[in-house]
């Protein structure tokens, strides 16, 4: 892989990361349009990297909320910190059971199945129509929404749907605040994904050849530096009920992707 897809895909993963358009559906598009061999056999270690480089963003812009959860956890006393932590723990467990019990049938739907990522944009520019025209959206994420928020992650591990896109669209579905719902949603994917890395590392699935250190550090330096911006653009623009752009974008992105696959 050389250094202008590292940077390509980087950008794509910390952009698409936050903003609600599906990382990993842009990142098979990415792929398939750039069309370079290499690419499917650092596969697993580049997007483990990328991914690894937004969450790192996630925590910079989310900084002063992580460390009073984290100063809320370690006191253990039921404050509304533990509840907020607890309620991302809750929220976990829908993915994490899928992900672990259908890994391979999930590992197989990626690679190149465009027409999938297509259909699965769509839906995903559906649910940001239906965020955006919600209205009375102003109460605080319960136990409950948590569960509901953390099946929508789930179902989001598919390609093509947008993990931000169909948590914060569900969140404000349930009539929670669209801050709120946007900071939930993108606190909740941190420790899955160090979990994930943690597993593939534990497992040996990662292979690194030295050769690749190079356009690995481009790629998680792009993937940092757009993650940042597009997490700050997008709490601006869920506040704003800005949404409608982005699914009037999955129309296009999604008809231009079956399209495609379909001749």
């Amino acid at each position: 892989m050389d250094i202008i897809d590292s940077i390509i895909l980087g950008i794509i993963q910390g952009l698409t990361e936050f903003l609600p358009v599906s990382s990993s559906g842009h990142l098979e598009l990415g792929k398939a349009i750039l069309g370079d061999e290499s690419i499917p056999k650092e596969s697993l270690l580049f997007t483990v990297v990328l991914h690894f480089a937004t969450a790192l963003s996630t925590i910079v812009v989310f900084r002063k909320d992580v460390w009073s959860i984290l100063k809320g956890v370690l006191k253990f006393q039921w404050n509304e910190d533990l509840q907020f932590a607890s309620k991302i723990a809750v929220s976990m467990l829908p993915a994490a059971i899928i992900g672990y019990t259908y890994e391979s049938e999930l590992s197989r739907l990626f690679g190149g199945n465009i027409k999938l990522v297509g259909f699965m944009l769509i839906l995903t520019a559906l649910l940001l129509y239906l965020a955006d025209k919600a209205k009375n959206t102003s109460k605080n994420i319960s136990f409950k929404n948590a569960i509901v928020i953390g099946f929508a992650q789930a179902i989001a591990m598919l390609p093509g749907i947008s993990r931000s896109g169909a948590t914060i669209s569900t969140s404000v579905l349930l009539g929670n605040d669209k801050t709120k719902a946007a900071r939930f949603s993108f606190l909740m994917v941190v420790p899955l994904i160090f979990g994930k890395i943690a597993k593939d590392i534990i497992g040996g699935e990662l292979t690194y050849d030295s050769g690749n250190f190079l356009s690995l550090s481009i790629g998680f330096i792009a993937a940092f530096i757009s993650g940042l911006f597009a997490c700050t653009w997008m709490i601006s623009l869920v506040k704003k009920s800005k949404l409608i752009y982005f699914s009037i974008y999955c129309v296009i992105v999604g008809s231009i992707a079956i399209y495609i696959a379909s001749n």
